[in-house]
């Protein structure tokens, strides 16, 4: 028994499983398996069509990383991260003044908000080649259910509408895009009917002519011209210049799991292996889920994971991270004998160099072998918060992430990647898949993945409760606790010096498919976003059956 109820049921499958964060998605990815297509067919498919549904989540002028392990066995990992423009350098922007030494707060939000705070995108190339390469459907096919969603509407869910709200001042200064989530000047409401009949058109511009439309041609010239037009720092050379990366997987290893994800600079799975590392040598079953010392251990490791992260993780083409050092049980023995059950500490880095945010995740597999692990974001809620006109495009706020300090890890340098929190991750047991999940969250990301990754290894829960099991988060200030962690938990720790402060939620909605030994699947969302999975079980007729024609008699 858990000390938490359940919102949501699992799903299950046997010839494939797609779940998204939203209903309409997942239904547009297990079209496409419908039609013969394959894993990476749901994906994109399922990605395209999150534009339109969840476009304050993810967009083709975003970033992310798409991991996959194929039937042979082998993982990889295709890397669509924004860069910043040749034009951006580490003084671009002006820290806020008194702002913590963390804070990426700059003077007029120019990093956060409009034209100077976009990267350049990364996501519609990825989203291209990992269909090109992987995938058995035409470009048209995969975009065919986006585009119908966009001209046609769909009824905005209440989490969208709450988005809208949240953001509602910074998007009615754009025509644009309050056109399409402000109608007539109110609110969204839910079941509202949206539509995007500018993006829809954007879309079939991209089938005919693929992504040099967008990265050589009418669509990026658009961009550009906006963006000279505003002050901003992106142009035609930064679109041309760009290249997505194929990376091999990072793997770590706990009680006989392995667990892969995208590598630097993706911080999510490195830091995860870290923290795991750590917990390897304590006793975190008989410790207990949800207890004051099971929390407060958590706590302390978030702590030394985040105080490593801001020293030493960033783009490796800039900075030397130390992966090794980092995943090693060496310094996992060192971090671990300083850890005191009794108080709260504040941690400093233990390494450097050598010499949030708002996302979409989806976990889709399918009867071949091909599982996709998926993490897709445009940075903020509604990205930089304007759309491109003509277009229905809605820019990404990258540049917000980098530190607008010069001399860190991660400030800002003309082409540098974004580094980000993102796990889409896939675990092994024995040498075969066990689970496959990720969420959206910025900060929140690979915390609330190592907790699942906790929940399922060490306290035996079911991929549902997993997924929905309250949650932590600490970075070194204050400790959030979601609802479901009971007061006198709560009470325990304060006295041990944490600074607690209760949210309604830690991340976003997790995304994840458990792969059972007859082959079988489970899906399974949580309560935090609109996660829908779908199963696809069933199958072609036997060979040889046949309708009879009917014998009348008298």
């Amino acid at each position: 028994m858990t000390p938490f109820d359940l919102d949501k049921q699992p799903a299950a499958g046997s010839r494939g499983m797609v779940v998204t964060n939203h209903p309409l998605a997942s239904a547009a990815g297990v079209e496409m398996l419908a039609a013969g297509g394959n894993a990476a067919d749901a994906s994109v498919a399922a990605l395209f069509a999150l534009s339109v549904v969840e476009p304050m989540m993810v967009g083709i002028a975003g970033g992310g990383f798409a991991h996959l392990r194929l039937p042979d066995g082998s993982h990889t990992v295709i890397e669509g991260q924004g860069r910043c423009p040749a034009g951006v350098g580490p003084t671009t922007f002006e820290p806020l003044p008194g702002a913590p030494p963390a804070s990426l707060e700059t003077l007029g939000r120019r990093n956060a908000v409009g034209r100077s705070a976009v990267a350049v995108p990364g996501n519609l190339m990825a989203w291209c080649a990992l269909l090109e390469r992987h995938g058995r459907l035409p470009l048209a096919d995969v975009v065919d259910p986006a585009i119908r969603l966009a001209r046609r509407g769909f009824g905005a869910t209440r989490y969208l509408a709450e988005c809208v709200s949240d953001c509602a001042e910074d998007l009615a200064r754009d025509p644009a895009i309050a056109a399409v989530f402000l109608p007539g000047g109110q609110l969204l409401r839910p079941g509202q009917r949206v539509t995007n009949a500018a993006y829809a058109e954007t879309l079939e511009t991209l089938v005919r002519e693929g992504p040099d439309a967008f990265y050589r041609g009418p669509v990026g010239a658009a961009l550009c011209d906006d963006m000279r037009a505003h002050g901003g720092h992106l142009d035609a050379g930064d679109l041309e210049r760009y290249r997505i990366s194929d990376m091999a997987a990072l793997r770590a290893v706990y009680r006989g799991h392995e667990i892969f994800g995208p590598p630097p600079p993706c911080s999510g799975p490195l830091h995860i292996g870290q923290m795991l590392a750590i917990l390897e040598k304590l006793p975190v079953r008989e410790t207990g889920f949800g207890t004051a010392d099971g929390v407060h251990l958590l706590a302390e490791v978030l702590k030394i994971a985040f105080a490593d992260r801001v020293a030493a993780t960033a783009d490796p083409d800039f900075v030397s991270v130390p992966v090794e050092r980092l995943l090693s049980a060496g310094y996992a023995n060192e971090r671990r004998q300083r850890i005191d059950m009794t108080r709260a500490q504040a941690w400093a880095a233990g390494v450097g160099p050598d010499t949030d945010s708002h996302t979409t995740h989806l976990s889709v597999a399918d009867a071949d072998g091909m599982i996709v692990s998926a993490t897709q974001t445009i940075n903020s809620l509604f990205g930089a918060r304007y759309m491109v006109p003509g277009t229905g495009i809605i820019p990404n706020n990258y540049l917000y992430v980098f530190d607008p300090r010069p001399g860190r890890a991660n400030s800002l340098a003309p082409g540098k990647r974004v580094t980000s929190s993102m796990a889409p991750l896939i675990v092994l047991h024995e040498g075969r898949p066990r689970y496959a999940l990720g969420l959206p969250g910025g900060l929140r990301i690979f915390p609330s993945a190592f907790q699942a990754l906790v929940n399922l290894i060490d306290h035996g829960m079911s991929l549902q409760q997993a997924v929905e099991a309250p949650r932590v988060w600490t970075q070194g200030g204050v400790l959030e606790l979601e609802p479901g962690i009971d007061e006198n938990t709560a009470a325990t720790l304060a006295a041990r010096g944490h600074d607690i402060l209760r949210v309604n939620n830690v991340g976003g909605g997790m995304c994840a498919i458990g792969f059972r030994d007859d082959g079988t699947m489970t899906g399974a969302a949580c309560w935090r976003a609109d996660g829908t999975p779908i199963g696809v079980g069933g199958g072609e007729a036997r060979e040889g059956v046949r309708f009879l024609p009917e014998v009348h008699r008298p």
